[in-house]
C-alpha cells in the first residue's frame, strides 16, 4: 500500500521548498490526490489488523443504539411519550457521534501526525480535513441504515424534510471543521484542549435532544425563556432536530406530536451562516499559530 512517506506527487503540484504551503483549505482540495491518500491512511490505520474491517461501521451504530434503546427506552421507559423513539434516538446518536468523532479526531490530528508536519512539504490543514472525512465516511453507512429502517416502516417523502437532512449533515460538517482546525492548533500548545474535547464530547448526548424529545425542553423550566435559546445556539443540537425533522417526522402518523422550534430551517440556516463565518476565523488562527509548529512538535 502507498504511504504518505513514499508517495511521490509531481513537481507542478507539491512545492518542496516550502514547508508550509500557502493557500489554506483552498490549497488543500486543490491538491486533492493529497488528501485523499492521509483519508486512506488513517482509515488503514483504524482497520489494520481487524477481520472485519470497513464492517465495523455498521456493527458499532447498531450496538451503539442498542445500549442506548435497551437503558433509556426499556429500563428508564423515556418513550412512553415519544411515537417511534427508535428513529428518534438513532437521529441524535448519528449526529453526536459524528460530530464528536470529527472533534476528536481534528484535535488530535496534528500531534498525532507530527513526523508528517515537521518531515513533509504539505498543508497542515489536510490533517483536521481528513478527520472531518474519515468522520463522514463512518457516518455515511448510519445514514444508510436509519434511510432502510424509515422505509420500512413507512416514509412519507417530505421536500422540506429532506432538505433539512441535507442542511443537518452540511452544518455539522462545516461546524465541525471548524472546531477541528482550530482545536488541532491549540493542542499543539496545550495537550489539555485534547482533555476538554473529551469532556465535552462525553456529555454532548444530553445537550441534545436526543435521549429525551424536544418538547421535554420547551414544557420544562427553560422553555420561553432565554436559557432555551442557550440551548438551541448549540450547533449539535440544531442538527439533531433537523435530522430528526427529515426522518422522524417522515415516520410519525400525527405531524402535532413532534414539537420543533419556531422557524426551524431558519435557525439552520443562520447557524450554518455563524459556522462558516466560524470556519473563516478558524483558518486564519490556524496559519498565524502554524508558523511556531515545529518548535513546539
Amino acid at each position: 500500500m502507498t504511504t504518505l512517506e513514499s508517495a511521490r506527487p509531481d513537481p507542478e503540484e507539491w512545492e518542496l521548498a516550502s514547508p508550509a504551503p500557502k493557500g489554506g483549505l483552498a490549497e488543500v482540495f486543490r491538491r486533492r490526490y493529497l488528501l485523499k491518500l492521509v483519508v486512506k491512511r488513517q482509515l488503514a490505520q483504524q482497520y489494520s489488523a481487524s477481520v472485519l474491517g470497513f464492517i465495523w461501521s455498521y456493527i458499532q451504530p447498531l450496538i451503539r443504539f442498542l445500549v442506548y434503546y435497551f437503558a433509556v427506552a426499556m429500563v428508564l421507559k423515556a418513550h412512553v411519550d415519544t411515537p417511534h423513539f427508535a428513529i428518534h434516538l438513532f437521529c441524535g446518536l448519528i449526529m453526536v457521534h459524528f460530530f464528536n468523532q470529527t472533534i476528536g479526531a481534528g484535535t488530535r490530528s496534528i500531534w498525532s501526525n507530527r513526523r508528517l508536519v515537521k518531515k513533509m512539504a504539505l498543508p497542515r490543514e489536510v490533517f483536521p480535513v481528513a478527520s472531518v472525512m474519515v468522520a463522514a465516511f463512518h457516518t455515511l453507512p448510519q445514514v444508510i441504515i436509519l434511510a432502510i429502517a424509515t422505509g420500512i416502516i413507512g416514509f412519507a417523502v417530505d421536500l422540506t424534510g429532506i432538505l433539512a437532512g441535507v442542511l443537518a449533515l452540511t452544518l455539522i460538517t462545516v461546524f465541525g471543521a471548524a472546531c477541528a482546525l482550530f482545536f488541532s492548533a491549540a493542542n499543539v500548545f496545550f495537550r489539555d484542549f485534547q482533555n476538554l474535547i473529551g469532556t465535552i464530547t462525553g456529555f454532548m448526548h444530553f445537550m441534545v435532544p436526543m435521549i429525551y424529545s424536544y418538547d421535554r425542553i420547551a414544557d420544562s423550566a427553560i422553555g420561553g425563556t432565554v436559557w432555551e435559546e442557550v440551548y438551541l445556539a448549540n450547533p449539535v443540537a440544531t442538527g439533531v432536530l433537523l435530522l430528526q425533522r427529515c426522518f422522524w417526522s417522515g415516520v410519525v402518523d400525527d405531524p402535532s406530536a413532534t414539537l420543533y422550534p419556531d422557524h426551524l430551517m431558519l435557525r439552520g440556516v443562520i447557524m450554518l451562516a455563524v459556522s462558516l463565518v466560524l470556519l473563516v476565523l478558524a483558518q486564519l488562527t490556524f496559519r498565524r499559530l502554524e508558523t511556531k509548529f515545529p518548535e513546539r512538535l
